[in-house]
């Protein structure tokens, strides 16, 4: 993995954080960008920048970052927001998709071009546990979430049509203990940042298609995904 190349968008914090700091130490070279950028300067990466991914030149502002770093073999995509809206408030249903949908396309359809011209890459992205199912607490959060898998999935379809050398990692953690999940209420099976970077980055290694972390959530998903909708639809959750 040494004299690889990585950019993380979302690396202030958190998950992306811990990753950076792994892929470093292996000896790739990282650029990183989030929204808040104060924290990034603790991180030893070779390009720091400021990124919002719901702004309209935030795909050029990617774009800028391969140049300076003369291309890249890995685009990590952490950024994202989600909070549970039992009263299904307007804004933070809105934000949800725009950060979560137009900002994951917008900047994940920017590295895929940028690899279809290298001709080939790897693009890895968090999406979660929650796109397994609609989830009643969280309506946005869950469709877009479901959305993320769905895309990655399209476009490793349409890397092989064209014929590209382009892999894809969807990484689907449970509840991870980061500034995402601050609040009263209390999440079940919290997972550590430091872990669940290590076995992202292992993914990553052996080019997994899908990763749901870890082993317990693993068996939950598989549970979800054959419970019937008529039987889903009267859960409380």
């Amino acid at each position: 993995m040494e004299n690889k190349k990585a950019i993380i968008v979302g690396a202030s914090s958190g998950i992306g954080y811990e990753v950076a700091k792994i892929l470093i130490e292996k000896g790739w070279t990282v650029g990183v960008a989030a929204r808040r950028v104060e924290r990034l300067q603790d991180l030893n990466a070779a390009l720091v920048k400021q990124i919002d991914v719901t702004s309209e030149d935030a795909d050029y502002q990617l774009r800028q970052m391969m140049v300076e770093m003369d291309g890249i073999d890995l685009y990590f995509h952490v950024a994202g927001i989600g909070k549970q809206n039992r009263e299904l408030q307007r804004d933070i249903e809105l934000n949800t998709v725009n950060t979560n949908g137009l900002g994951f396309t917008r900047m994940i359809g920017e590295a895929y071009r940028h690899f279809a011209e290298k001709g080939h890459g790897h693009i890895a992205c968090i999406s979660s546990i929650a796109g397994t199912k609609g989830l009643g607490p969280s309506p946005s959060y869950s469709a877009t979430k479901a959305m993320q898998n769905t895309y990655i999935q399209a476009l490793e379809q349409l890397a092989n049509i064209q014929k590209l050398d382009i892999r894809f990692t969807d990484i689907r953690p449970g509840f991870v203990d980061t500034d995402l999940l601050n609040g009263d209420f209390k999440y079940p099976l919290m997972l550590k940042p430091t872990d669940v970077a290590k076995e992202i980055v292992w993914a990553i290694e052996h080019h997994k298609h899908i990763r749901v972390i870890n082993w317990k959530w693993r068996i939950i998903t598989a549970f979800w995904r054959r419970i019937p909708r008529c039987i889903w639809r009267k859960m409380k959750l």
